[in-house]
């Protein structure tokens, strides 16, 4: 067990030097691409309640997302996160300006005050963060486990989609009983369906 976490240590940080590697105009430029991809992915149009997230440092910036499914009236559900119970709870964001606040893991996240709950069975289409993927569908996130929670509670029908940059997609991803599998994978390149 230790080998294998030891080994996911490993995986996080070279896949942070690839990334930290890529110039702001690489970065900008991908992750173009990749928005470009989710707004034709038939699955992502055809959501109604898509939960998305907000990047932390080394995943895939979903800002561009965001904005995007506002200007068109798609709900954007955020992730609020409960640090002692090591839950999170789902809220509608309608304004990424007022909103939002700083949250316990130190990214901005739903202030519910000023959004509404939404029921973790409304959802229709969850977008996972990541930091590497492999293309089985396998998934390494920051390590706190919230995904790995999430994910058996969502019904089996919702699509699981991560976004990557190419350069996040590794051979193998070191699993444990614990850890979770994604649907597809979305890159700047294209577009993975779990083998």
């Amino acid at each position: 067990m230790e080998e294998i976490r030891e080994r996911k240590r490993e995986l996080r940080n070279t896949v942070a030097k690839l990334l930290d590697a890529l110039s702001d105009k690489e970065r900008a430029e991908k992750t173009k691409k990749i928005e470009s991809r989710v707004f034709e992915f038939a699955n992502f149009l055809e959501a109604k309640v898509p939960l998305l997230y907000i990047a932390c440092l080394h995943e895939v910036p979903t800002e561009g997302i965001l904005k995007n499914c506002l200007s068109v009236r798609k709900a954007v559900i955020l992730p609020a996160f409960e640090k002692e119970k090591h839950k999170m709870k789902f809220m509608k964001a309608d304004n990424l300006d007022t909103c939002l606040k700083p949250g316990p893991r130190g990214i901005r996240e739903p202030d519910s005050a000023r959004c509404k709950p939404v029921p973790i069975e409304r959802i229709d289409i969850a977008v996972v963060p990541g930091i590497a993927f492999d293309e089985k569908g396998a998934r390494l996130g920051t390590g706190e486990g919230y995904y790995d929670r999430l994910i058996p509670k969502l019904p089996s029908f919702i699509r699981k989609v991560s976004l990557a940059f190419e350069c996040q997609i590794v051979p193998q991803i070191p699993m444990q009983s614990h850890d979770k599998y994604v649907d597809i994978i979305i890159t700047d390149e294209r577009i993975i369906y779990k083998i």
